[in-house]
């Protein structure tokens, strides 16, 4: 089976990562429009990059959690493909092969003047650290107000997809949310997440919802995989 798993915050908060959305819009402290758009980039970089650097030591510290796991676990009989918006790792450690980060990778830095310059790293970036050509280094973040490049790979994968799993995201965020509507209309779509939002994207198709969280709904997804759509 062709298999396309949309992830979400809901999928790493098991694994300790904190996220924002379940704390009225700020994280860590700070209002999300400071430290994760690009506008709060050119007011404040300082600011920005102690934030990303804080997430970066974080997201070492943690681990996959099951839920991780038993999507990986998936390859083993189906074609399965993750496209998220998280900018962890965690679905690679876990053993997933085909991963596209919508939103960027946490463990990686690019150019502030050349968006195809990008390298990975496990250190904090500091204000002066530049790339080759003098530019100053920044998180490989895709920010509030700026472009995701890996949009319309996603929409591809998604477009091929037999089953679409949506797990752990408040599909509220677009234009990730709008994603769904690339589904073909044959597809399945199983929605796993504890406060599931049914958005238009998802009222106009058939769809099944797990209301529980990423490692619990994996466990119950894996006695519906095999079942004939009904």
């Amino acid at each position: 089976m062709r298999i396309v798993a949309l992830t979400g915050a809901g999928m790493s908060a098991e694994s300790g990562v904190k996220t924002f959305r379940d704390h009225g819009g700020l994280w860590e402290g700070h209002d999300v429009q400071a430290v994760a758009s690009y506008n709060g980039w050119l007011k404040d970089p300082a600011l920005v990059l102690d934030f990303y650097n804080q997430r970066r030591r974080q997201l070492l510290e943690v681990a996959p959690n099951e839920g991780h796991r038993l999507l990986a676990e998936l390859e083993q009989d189906h074609h399965i493909s993750i496209v998220t918006q998280n900018v962890d790792d965690l679905h690679e450690r876990a053993g997933s092969t085909e991963v596209i980060h919508l939103h960027g990778e946490l463990l990686k830095i690019r150019s502030s003047g050349n968006p195809s310059d990008i390298s990975s790293t496990t250190e904090d970036i500091q204000l002066g650290d530049t790339c080759p050509l003098g530019h100053q280094l920044r998180p490989h973040i895709v920010w509030f107000g700026e472009a995701v490049p890996l949009l319309e790979k996603g929409a591809e994968l998604i477009s091929t997809c037999e089953l679409l799993l949506i797990i752990g995201t408040s599909l509220q965020v677009y234009p990730a949310a709008g994603l769904i509507s690339y589904a073909p209309p044959h597809s399945r779509v199983i929605y796993i997440d504890p406060k599931p939002f049914i958005s238009h994207e998802l009222q106009v198709r058939k769809h099944m919802v797990i209301p529980k969280g990423a490692t619990e709904g994996m466990r119950e997804l894996r006695n519906l995989i095999s079942l004939p759509p009904s």
